[in-house]
């Protein structure tokens, strides 16, 4: 899929995962999703590459509320492993064998789309978030609950409010993502047809 719909545009969390539905019912097994993030912890810094081992879902919504459509999966799916240990350990090994040093982190996902405060990213950081971001979560918890393979991988296109010293330009933001694109095109065509070999 080319882009995502979004909560920021007025989409349901429910309207906002039919590619992901679509996808497994036409026979996807896994998923591989890709974001722009702030990044939160110390080690992280514009144009790097990290894979989502985990997240905290803070946009107040999930798919899955209502009637559950036992078609799609069970009531209560399990999340313990929302993101493939196993597909990271696969990009991982592609990462190297390229040359791109990639990091691990929590994103948590906030609703937007106005960029974080910066008491939000104390807290965000203290609850144990690495990365922030207002998309992907609903997306891989569908995914799970369908019973595909996710992996998750962010680029840091700025740092989160508060630990600059500037404010946040969104023009900003899409240049460090377009810098960075080539990079993650290769560490995608590298890792792809490793997934299930």
């Amino acid at each position: 899929m080319g882009g995502r719909f979004h909560l920021y545009e007025g989409y349901t969390a429910q309207q906002a995962v039919i590619g992901v539905r679509v996808l497994a019912k036409l026979g996807a097994k896994s998923l591989i999703v890709t974001n722009a993030a702030g990044g939160i912890a110390e080690s992280l810094f514009e144009g790097v590459l990290v894979l989502i081992s985990d997240h905290i879902n803070l946009q107040g919504v999930s798919p899955l509320t209502g009637p559950n459509d036992d078609s799609l999966g069970p009531r209560f799916p399990d999340m313990t492993e929302a993101y493939s240990a196993r597909y990271r350990e696969i990009a991982q090994n592609a990462a190297g064998d390229l040359g791109i040093h990639l990091r691990e982190g929590v994103y948590a996902a906030l609703p937007g789309p106005s960029y974080e405060t910066p008491a939000e990213i104390r807290y965000l950081r203290t609850i144990g978030a690495d990365l922030v971001g207002m998309s992907t979560v609903l997306e891989v918890i569908a995914a799970n609950h369908m019973g595909l393979k996710v992996l998750g991988i962010s680029c840091v296109t700025n740092l989160a409010s508060g630990l600059s010293g500037k404010k946040l330009d969104h023009h900003e933001v899409l240049a460090i993502g377009e810098k960075v694109r080539g990079t993650l095109v290769d560490l995608l065509k590298t890792t792809i047809p490793q997934l299930h070999a």
